[in-house]
């Protein structure tokens, strides 16, 4: 019988039996794991058995979370890492070489931007575009253009990829098609459905949702055919094509860059996933609707949410999308300081993070987004009035409230 999303999760443990019974995967702290015999080690060491060699590659807790994300994403294979930044390191670290040429959206996470710089500096050779628009990303390949990567909703902005169109174009030029699902989750969005080779989630975010645990993983589709990829080591061509990618990811990204998710925090990631979809339903209800409520104030400039029908990527975000996110951004009139209306909010907490479950704000130009400088910001169509949104699910009429007072401190 197929079952939904959150029935899945929350019996995932129990596909497989778990010690004494427990419902829920128990934590294992363990850094070494020992075998009955020398042979039996080795097997697990050369892949040729299951098992747990050593703690910086994972164990039983981090490897429970794993497959749980796999579900999530109907994927066949997923690495998690300590936290979402290390999965995007290790994908590109892991399988782009000096030489290479990878082309991403120019609307992108700010860490994001400052890794491919830093990409740059060791010969890898990267190319923004506007990856709203298929075309504009075709035209910045090059021969040597291994991957593509984008994300689903941009931050902070909320520009929409044109997954779609991508995803046919990288299907066509056998590029390694890569989908950071964490601003939409596997709840609202499964790229693997507009051809997605690897998909990366910020397990920090909403999957966990409650803002106690790191984590990152990087999830393997199965629509990537790695025996035709240049880039795998001779020392993981064997076996199964199908899995060479994921094992490279998983060894270099882990034993060798040590970007290790602690069992503590992969089991508290485990347990807040289970409750993903309701806490996501909830959190996307209060920004469609705070949304609609910003756009009518007399203070505010331009509304930023998908939800929103005279937002660019509106159409395809209802056709892909369950729902919009639970992200939103506005900008200010001028003249109306965005400090003084984020001093004057009382419930919504001053932050830098995303998907909690309670509502965080923050003044993007003069934080997040700062280094990158005006000219980059502008680019990108960051104001510096710019105020970024990640809703929660407190009661919504509440959350109005807040707003709606802070705006009246300002305009007294």
């Amino acid at each position: 019988m197929k079952k939904g999303l959150t029935t899945a999760i929350l019996h995932a443990d129990r596909q497989a039996e778990i010690e004494h019974g427990a419902v829920h995967k128990p934590m294992h702290t363990a850094v070494a794991f020992g075998y009955r015999t020398a042979r039996e080690l080795a097997a697990v060491f050369q892949g040729e058995k299951a098992g747990h060699v050593y703690g910086r590659q994972g164990n039983p807790t981090s490897q429970a979370l794993e497959a749980k994300v796999s579900l999530m994403e109907d994927a066949v294979g997923t690495v998690s890492f300590g936290t979402g930044m290390a999965a995007v390191a290790a994908v590109f670290l892991t399988l782009l070489k000096r030489g290479d040429h990878v082309v991403s959206s120019k609307y992108l996470f700010g860490n994001t931007n400052s890794l491919l710089q830093t990409l740059e500096g060791i010969g890898v050779e990267v190319t923004l575009a506007d990856a709203t628009d298929a075309p504009q990303i075709e035209a910045a390949l090059k021969p040597n253009t291994r991957m593509v990567f984008v994300e689903t909703i941009a931050n902070p902005r909320t520009q929409v990829a044109d997954l779609e169109g991508i995803g046919a174009l990288c299907g066509a030029r056998g590029l390694v098609y890569v989908v950071d699902n964490t601003m939409t989750t596997p709840y609202l969005f499964r790229p693997k459905a507009v051809g997605a080779s690897l998909v990366v989630n910020s397990l920090t975010k909403a999957i966990c949702g409650h803002g106690d645990a790191l984590g990152g993983a990087v999830s393997d589709t199965g629509l990537f055919d790695w025996s035709a990829y240049p880039n795998i080591a001779a020392a993981y061509r064997k076996g199964n094509a199908a899995g060479w990618g994921l094992q490279q990811i998983r060894k270099k990204g882990l034993r060798d860059m040590g970007g290790t998710l602690s069992a503590e925090h992969a089991h508290r990631i485990a347990r807040g996933a289970e409750t993903l979809g309701l806490r996501m339903d909830r959190a996307c209800d209060n920004a469609m609707r705070l949304s609609q409520w910003l756009a009518a104030q007399p203070q505010v400039a331009a509304v930023h949410y998908p939800g929103l029908a005279g937002h660019a990527e509106h159409e395809r975000s209802a056709r892909l999308f369950k729902a919009f996110g639970a992200l939103l951004s506005f900008e200010l009139k001028d003249g109306v300081d965005c400090f003084a209306l984020l001093d004057a909010l009382e419930l919504v907490i001053k932050s830098s993070h995303l998907g909690d479950a309670r509502t965080l704000a923050i003044p993007v130009a003069h934080t997040i987004f700062w280094e990158m400088g005006p000219a980059q910001r502008k680019d990108m169509g960051i104001a510096d009035s710019l105020v970024r949104v990640s809703v929660g699910i407190e009661d919504y009429a509440d959350l109005q409230a807040d707003f709606e007072q802070a705006f009246a401190r300002l305009a007294g």
